[in-house]
């Protein structure tokens, strides 16, 4: 837990100084359609004391869970802390199958300590409990963290509403581009790099202490960069000639994959963290761009125009032949993969718009989850998309479950939102 907050309070003093110059930032609001085919119906009561905390931790657990859409909010309308008395009856008769209960203490310190109990009401029994001290600026992270919790042990799925996600700001007319950290759900949003020129391709580093992107401002052409969270230090990854593009790390944080054009056509090719050892993967005369590593990063997926028009391909992150993934469709661009390694997302020109598509890769079963969208990226667990969209002249995010069954919209009153990318779990 040191580690973390370090990280986050790092973050943090990095962005006080663009906060300050560009006043408060436009937070994002969630906005949500749809749930999921199961709903578990959970009570969550409002925590005892969590008034004296800077967030409401009940409050922060009910938005997570609800944004899902795998979980149907009962109000419990009462305060229960987690040594309060707890009649399972009761609950189970409001139709609940689980009780969340808890509560906050200041501590002498400065910190908040935040205790949690998921109780199950089928069972009469305690599924789990949490306690943790966090800095002032941090209770909206230990909600998280419990949502993260109770999301797991309900589902057997790892939850990540603590991840963080990294977008672009945009304001043309006034020349602003920002790259932007928020929480996975729009709020706390920091500034991690400002520039007059454009910002694209963010992506984080396994371990979420860095984002590589790539600008245009110093040299006048796309240049790779890698910005450290913790130091706040920026350093050039890849200055070749010519352009230098759409950095991704490997798995294991050791590599990156990059598309360089070098003067002739885009290939994609592998460079070390600190920028030794590039390493040229594809050799054709095509165009080749937007490498991604597989979750076992034994494989680079990509686009290319070798077949007469941009499709998603695949090859060894040795180098080697490489094999056509996509088939359906004139255009396809943009493959993402999820953690799980079970599922690629990616961009389709079909009927005259642009569809985010995900398909099972073993089986090669398609499902279009969204139109009107760009520039894809899994969360964490693999089981919700990130995506860029536009809507009344305005550009932002939205996410949707790999089902396609839970939407929402994340909007902002400012700005043009784009590229975003879904950060790794936090250690």
């Amino acid at each position: 837990m040191k580690t973390l907050y370090r990280l986050l309070l790092s973050t943090s003093l990095l962005s006080t100084t663009l906060l300050a110059a560009t006043g408060a930032q436009a937070q994002l609001r969630v906005e949500i359609a749809g749930v999921g085919a199961n709903q578990i119906p959970i009570a969550i009561a409002s925590f005892a004391d969590e008034g004296v905390a800077p967030a409401q931790i009940s409050a922060i657990i009910k938005a997570d869970l609800e944004s899902s859409g795998m979980f149907k909010v009962i109000d419990t309308g009462s305060v229960l802390s987690e040594t309060s008395p707890v009649d399972y009856g009761q609950w189970k008769s409001r139709g609940a199958d689980a009780l969340v209960v808890g509560s906050v203490q200041h501590l002498a310190d400065g910190r908040f300590e935040v205790r949690y109990k998921l109780l199950d009401t089928i069972k009469s029994a305690q599924l789990s409990s949490l306690t943790e001290a966090a800095p002032a600026r941090y209770t909206r992270l230990s909600g998280h963290r419990i949502a993260d919790d109770i999301y797991q042990k309900l589902t057997g799925i790892r939850g990540a509403f603590s991840a963080r996600i990294a977008y672009v700001n945009e304001n043309r007319g006034a020349k602003d581009y920002r790259l932007e950290i928020a929480d996975s759900d729009g709020e706390g949003v920091q500034v991690a790099v400002r520039s007059v020129d454009s910002i694209i391709s963010p992506s984080w580093s396994p371990d979420g202490t860095k984002v590589a992107y790539v600008s245009f401002r110093e040299y006048r052409k796309p240049v790779v960069f890698v910005q450290d969270l913790v130091t706040g230090n920026r350093r050039v990854l890849v200055n070749e000639k010519g352009s230098n593009s759409a950095p991704a790390w490997s798995p294991d944080g050791s590599t990156l994959a990059v598309a360089l054009s070098k003067g002739g056509p885009t290939q994609i090719y592998t460079v070390g963290v600190d920028g030794s050892g590039l390493r040229r993967l594809s050799r054709t005369n095509d165009y080749d761009t937007e490498p991604r590593f597989s979750a076992d990063g034994q494989t680079i997926y990509f686009t290319s125009d070798r077949s007469g028009g941009p499709q998603i391909y695949k090859m060894s992150a040795s180098g080697g032949p490489a094999q056509r993934v996509t088939f359906n469709g004139p255009y396809n661009i943009s493959p993402r993969l999820s953690s799980d390694g079970k599922t690629m997302a990616w961009i389709s020109q079909r009927d005259g718009g642009f569809s985010l598509y995900a398909m099972d890769l073993a089986s090669g079963q398609e499902i279009r989850l969204a139109d009107q969208a760009t520039e894809p990226s899994f969360s964490p667990n693999g089981k919700y998309i990130m995506y860029a969209t536009q809507a009344g002249g305005r550009k932002s995010l939205a996410v949707v479950s790999v089902d396609g069954r839970v939407k929402q919209r994340l909007t902002t009153q400012a700005g043009n939102i784009r590229e975003p990318s879904w950060g790794p779990f936090l250690k």
